[in-house]
Formats: C-alpha cells, sequence, structure tokens
C-alpha cells in the first residue's frame, strides 16, 4: 500500500510539473510578470486536481494543504523564467507539457475518485475534471479560448486514458500496468491528433445570405 500511495503521489507531482511548466511558458509568452507567472503556473498545475478533491470531499485539496504542490510550481515557473533556452529545446513547448500533464492528471484524478469510492461514471469524469481544469483555467486567465470548446482531441483524450484506469480496476489489473497504459493512450491521442489535426465534428451555422433590396 505504502508503495502504490508513493507511485501515486510521484505520478501526481510529474503531472503537477508539466502543467506548472506549460503554464509557466504561456504566461511569459503573454508577457506576464514574475507575479503573473507564478499564479498561472500555479493555478494550471493544481486547478483541476483542486476541484476532483473538492467533488469527492478530499478536504482540503491536496493542491492546497500539501506544500510540494507549490513548491513544484514554483520550481517550474523558475526554470521557465530562468532556463529558457532549454525549456525552447522542445518544439511548442506549452503543447508538449500541456500534453505530459493531461495525460498524468487523467490517470490519477480517474485513481483517487475510485480510492474515494466513486462509481465508475464519476472516476471517468472526475479523472477528466483533473486533466482540463488547469488548461481552461490558464486559457481563460491569457484570454484565449479554452481548448476543450474547440475541435481538438483534448478532452476525448482525457477521457480514453481515464476510461482506461477504470475499466483496469474493474477487470482487476494491477496499477503498475493501468498507470502507464492510461499514460499512452491520452499521450498518443492528443500528440497524433496535433500531428495529423485530428478534429471532432462541429456544427457551425451557415452565414445568412445577405438580403437584397427588390
Amino acid at each position: 500500500m505504502d508503495k502504490l500511495h508513493s507511485l501515486y503521489t510521484f505520478i501526481d507531482l510529474a503531472g503537477t510539473f508539466a502543467f506548472a511548466i506549460s503554464g509557466a511558458v504561456a504566461a511569459k509568452e503573454k508577457g506576464l510578470d514574475v507575479f503573473g507567472i507564478v499564479v498561472v503556473s500555479f493555478t494550471v498545475a493544481c486547478g483541476g486536481g483542486i476541484m476532483r478533491d473538492v467533488f469527492i470531499g478530499a478536504i482540503p485539496p491536496a493542491g492546497l494543504s500539501d506544500w510540494r504542490y507549490l513548491i513544484v510550481s514554483v520550481i517550474a515557473a523558475g526554470i521557465t523564467m530562468s532556463l529558457d533556452s532549454w525549456v525552447k529545446v522542445f518544439n511548442r513547448p506549452v503543447l508538449l507539457f500541456d500534453a505530459l500533464g493531461l495525460s498524468l492528471f487523467a490517470v490519477t484524478g480517474a485513481e483517487k475518485a475510485l480510492a474515494f469510492s466513486s462509481n465508475n461514471e464519476v472516476a471517468v469524469l472526475l479523472g477528466i475534471i483533473t486533466a482540463v481544469g488547469g488548461g481552461v483555467f490558464r486559457d481563460v486567465f491569457l484570454n484565449r479560448i479554452p481548448v476543450i470548446f474547440e475541435k481538438e482531441i483534448y478532452a476525448s483524450a482525457a477521457l480514453m486514458g481515464a476510461v482506461v484506469v477504470v475499466l483496469g480496476h474493474f477487470w482487476g489489473i494491477p496499477n503498475q500496468w493501468l498507470f502507464p497504459v492510461g499514460f499512452l493512450v491520452c499521450f498518443l491521442l492528443r500528440l497524433l491528433g496535433l500531428k495529423y489535426h485530428w478534429e471532432l465534428p462541429s456544427f457551425s451555422k451557415e452565414k445568412e445570405k445577405p438580403k437584397v433590396d427588390v
């Protein structure tokens, strides 16, 4: 049990770091000051997890009660601000770190919901909320349309990662298999969707034809 808890904590902190990097990079690109970058970094990293913990009754939320989440977010923001050349080694770093955070939080969100006796449907939903909540906060803070409201494969990738975890628990598959498989399913779906421009169908209204005076 201690090993499982340590694994869960490590994965959760890894997701926090990845999302914090994505938030800090996006905030820096928008020209925010040091305080703004740290705030966006922390909010992106912990926003979804805080929402999940409130919903399942894990009060106070881990993102607020555990100092490690704040420290990881501050370190990520510091790395982004001081080692800009290192961060830019990655192609489009916001998307890469966002995909990492999305995938890690999809599996840990579903897992924690199940640990608090949520049913399978709620666990999947909370896995999605954990994964996409921070990204929504980031986009709102930076005055952008949240990614989950666009046609990209984003929330649906988190859905598949959470479903892998929930189905694996239902079938009795050990967590050491569920975490990497769920992560890879979500991560690959997100990256492939970006590479090949996969989109969900959208239904936009046809432009009204201009009226012609007779």
